[in-house]
């Protein structure tokens, strides 16, 4: 597919799914889509994907000490060990969890970075909400939430904007292993649970595929812009 910007005014919006991919590598991939976009050599872009199962880090001095297990351990269980410069705390990521990095530019779209956070948390309400889950905001702590049957996160937010073009985004619990959740102090918030679609909705959860579908399908409507989809392509 010709990946160019479009010869008209309309913006464009290119969803490219990248599959399964390790952090390192999708971050660097993230970067290098950054500068294309940045520089206009690239349409607005969401890139889709699973990760291995990783652990990531923020700069926040505190994160660090929201790892409940010495880095051995990690390794026994799989899990990779990663730094990142998105906001937010400390996360997981891993198999069955749907990571989503819109790469947009917020002068364009008429956003500060609270309304694209609010804007993002809105788009996975109104994406579970196809699969009949109920789900909102917590007004002291960011992401999406669902009060039944415990109060629990469903979907995390951590953003990065450099020069007003967006980075990292969102990742949303659909078969995750929740267990490798024990490892950390999620967002660094005590006390408070995570779960996932699976959780919630036992043998009706939907595929990855689906929520995919979803979450493409509400992007469109809240933009009301041609879309690009571009499928699984890896970075060279």
């Amino acid at each position: 597919m010709n990946d160019a910007m479009p010869q008209n005014d309309t913006p464009c919006l290119r969803v490219n799914d990248l599959a399964r991919m390790p952090y390192a590598h999708a971050l660097d991939y993230q970067r290098r889509m950054h500068e294309q976009v940045l520089g206009g050599a690239a349409p607005m872009t969401v890139l889709l994907v699973e990760h291995d199962p990783v652990i990531t880090v923020s700069r926040r001095r505190s994160a660090s000490q929201h790892l409940l297990v010495p880095p051995a351990q990690l390794a026994e269980l799989g899990i990779d060990l990663q730094p990142t410069d998105r906001g937010g705390d400390i996360t997981y990521h891993g198999p069955g969890q749907l990571v989503a990095y819109p790469i947009l530019r917020l002068g364009l779209l008429r956003f500060n970075i609270g309304r694209y956070v609010h804007w993002l948390e809105q788009i996975i309400i109104d994406t579970v909400a196809h699969f009949g889950i109920e789900a909102r905001r917590d007004r002291c702590a960011r992401g999406v939430w669902v009060a039944q049957p415990y109060e629990a996160k469903l979907c995390a937010v951590g953003v990065r904007v450099r020069k007003n073009v967006t980075m990292h985004g969102l990742a949303l619990n659909i078969s995750t292993n929740l267990d490798h959740f024990n490892t950390i102090i999620p967002c660094g918030l005590r006390g408070r649970r995570v779960v996932s679609l699976k959780k919630l909705l036992a043998d009706r959860v939907p595929t990855m595929a689906q929520v995919k579908h979803a979450l493409i399908e509400t992007m469109c409507n809240e933009f009301n812009r041609r879309i690009h989809v571009v499928g699984r392509n890896q970075p060279s």
